[in-house]
C-alpha cells in the first residue's frame, strides 16, 4: 500500500486553503417528493441531512475556479505565481480538454502547466502528491490543487440508494516549496494505493469509449453512478484505515498522535468504524457530510478548508486526511498544520 516515492524529502507546505458550494440546498426532505425515501432513512444510514446541487449553466469549472481563487487568497499570491494546476474530478466539464485548463482560463494562470486527475474520491489527495513530486523536483515553485466535483450531472434521480449520497462542490488548496525549513503546515508523509480488481463495484457503466450512449441505449441511464453498498463499505473501512496507519508509521508516529482526522465524507457510519478500530475519538474527527453529502473528489478539500477556517485545526497539530473511491482507489496524508 506504502507509496513508493513517499520517502521523498519533504519541503512541500500547504500555503492556503479554500472552497465553494453552490447556493441551491437540495434537503432530504426534499427527496421525499422525488424518489421513495425518508429524512429518516437517509439520516440513519449515511448521517446525510442535505447536499448542495449546481446551478443551470453551472459548470465544474465554475466551482472549482471560485475554490481556486479562495485558496489563492488565503495563500495571497496572484495568478502569475502559479506554476501548476491539476483539477481531480470524475465529473469534468467535457472529455478533453481538462477541465484544469478552463479553470487556468478562468483565473487567468497564464504561467501554469494544468492536467486533472481521475482516481475519484480520493482525487484530490493523489494531486497533493503530484504535485509535492513536482514542487520537490525543482520543476514547479506553486501547485493550485482543486477538487471539484458536478455530481448532479451523474445521478439517477429515480435511484433511492445512490441519488441521496452525492453533492456538489470544490475545495483548493495552494502548495509550496519551503527553502527555509520553518513554514508550518507541512506535508509530512502520504500512502496512496488502487485494487483495479474491484472496478465493477463503483462505477458509470457507459459514455466512454467502451459503452458509447447511443440512441438504442439512451434509455438505460448507463451514463449514471452505479454502486454495490455493502461491497465499498467492506472496501472503503479497511483499506482508509490501513492507508491511516501506513502514512503515521512513515512519520514515526502512531494514532494517539492524530489530533485531527479529516476522513472522506461519505457515510458517517463508515467514519465511526475506522475511527472506532482505530481509537481515534469523535471529538478528534471532522465531519461535514451531514450539510454536504459525498462530494467525491471535492470532499477533503471542502472539509480541509473548513477545518482551516474555524479553527478545529492549530498550529502544529499532526492532521491526516484520508479518502477511499472508486477504482478502487485510497489514498492518506499527513500534514504538521
Amino acid at each position: 500500500m506504502s507509496d513508493p516515492d513517499a520517502t521523498i524529502e519533504c519541503t512541500v507546505t500547504i500555503a492556503g486553503t479554500g472552497s465553494y458550494v453552490p447556493e441551491k440546498v437540495l434537503s432530504n426532505a426534499d427527496l421525499e417528493g422525488m424518489v421513495d425515501t425518508s429524512d429518516e432513512w437517509i439520516t440513519s444510514r449515511t448521517g446525510i441531512r442535505e447536499r448542495r446541487i449546481a446551478a443551470d449553466g453551472q459548470s465544474t469549472s465554475d466551482l472549482a475556479t471560485e475554490a481556486g481563487k479562495r485558496a489563492m487568497a488565503d495563500a495571497g499570491i496572484e495568478p502569475g505565481e502559479i506554476d501548476l494546476i491539476i483539477v481531480a474530478t470524475i465529473s469534468p466539464d467535457a472529455f478533453f480538454p481538462a477541465t484544469a485548463c478552463y479553470v487556468q482560463k478562468n483565473l487567468g494562470a497564464t504561467n501554469a502547466m494544468c492536467f486533472d486527475v481521475s482516481a475519484a474520491c480520493s482525487g484530490f489527495l493523489y494531486a497533493m502528491q503530484i504535485s509535492r513530486h513536482f514542487i520537490n523536483t525543482g520543476n514547479r515553485k506553486t501547485a493550485l490543487v482543486i477538487g471539484a466535483e458536478k455530481l448532479s450531472s451523474m445521478v439517477d434521480w429515480e435511484d433511492r440508494n445512490t441519488c441521496v449520497l452525492f453533492g456538489d462542490g470544490a475545495g483548493a488548496a495552494v502548495l509550496r516549496r519551503d527553502d527555509n525549513g520553518g513554514a508550518g503546515r507541512k506535508i509530512l508523509s502520504s500512502s496512496l494505493g488502487s485494487d483495479g480488481r474491484q472496478t465493477d463495484i463503483l462505477h458509470v457503466p457507459g459514455g466512454g469509449s467502451a459503452c458509447p450512449i447511443t440512441p438504442d441505449n439512451a434509455d438505460q441511464k448507463l451514463n449514471t453512478i452505479r454502486m454495490q453498498g455493502r461491497e465499498v463499505y467492506k472496501y472503503a473501512v479497511n483499506a482508509m484505515r490501513r492507508a491511516v496507519e501506513d502514512a503515521l508509521q512513515q512519520a514515526g508516529l502512531g494514532a494517539s498522535d492524530v489530533d485531527m482526522l479529516i476522513p472522506h465524507q461519505a457515510n458517517k457510519r463508515i467514519i465511526e468504524a475506522i475511527t472506532e478500530r482505530m481509537g481515534i475519538p469523535p471529538e478528534k474527527t471532522f465531519i461535514n457530510l451531514d450539510r454536504y453529502g459525498n462530494t467525491s473528489a471535492a470532499a477533503v478539500a471542502i472539509a480541509l478548508d473548513e477545518a482551516n477556517k474555524t479553527g478545529s485545526i492549530k498550529a502544529g497539530d499532526h492532521v491526516v486526511l484520508v479518502a477511499f473511491g472508486a477504482g478502487l482507489t485510497w489514498a492518506s496524508t499527513l500534514v504538521q498544520w
